[in-house]
């Protein structure tokens, strides 16, 4: 019976780390590759989480629903995550689309503004007249709000980063292009000399 939990144990444990291993695996692959990817990503999964620890786990999807029929904007935090979810899915669109380019960086700021604007505007709403939740449940909201435009922050960061690399890429490509050409128009007999030779 104890070598039967053992294996159990030491299979779980194996399961355990290989997850683990591949997690990070594809989260480094995001950091190099495409930091927009990743920040997207974790923009569209951690507001939703939060609310979720917001609600009582057991009956968040009713309080999703219902909190989407019932909408106000001073008691209601289903908005915080489509505000998330909405923007993640304009810079996305725009990062695609642009592949780095300076669109991308505007269309990225404009986004982020708007939402981190929204997202203040309801702060001050639900919180300065008189707070709505407890000690408890308000550090939860408080770290909804404060993910929401850190996210913001970090979409604008990264798409700055990713604008300044593709320029980069630019300008090592003008670079080349005129080298080439410099040496195809002044050294082209070079090549003949070292032939003749």
């Amino acid at each position: 019976m104890a070598s039967t939990n053992e294996a159990l144990c030491c299979r779980a444990w194996r399961v355990a780390k290989t997850l683990f291993f591949i997690t990070n695996m594809l989260a480094s692959l995001l950091l190099v590759c495409a930091p927009p990817l990743l920040v997207v990503l974790v923009d569209l999964l951690l507001p939703s989480t939060l609310l979720v620890a917001v609600n009582d786990p057991a009956s968040s999807s009713p309080l999703f629903s219902s909190q989407l029929r019932e909408f106000r904007f001073r008691d209601s935090l289903v908005d915080l995550p489509l505000v998330s979810l909405t923007r993640s899915l304009l810079i996305l669109c725009s990062y695609l689309c642009c592949n780095g380019w300076e669109p991308y960086l505007g269309v990225t700021g404009v986004c982020a503004g708007a939402s981190a604007g929204y997202v203040l505007v309801k702060a001050i709403a639900m919180f300065w007249p008189d707070p709505v939740f407890g000690v408890k449940e308000g550090s939860r909201v408080e770290a909804l709000f404060l993910s929401s435009l850190t996210l913001a922050m970090a979409h604008v960061v990264v798409a700055y980063r990713t604008s300044c690399r593709e320029r980069r890429k630019l300008v090592v490509y003008k670079i080349d292009v005129e080298a080439v050409s410099l040496y195809n128009n002044e050294f082209h007999n070079y090549n003949k000399i070292t032939l003749s030779k």
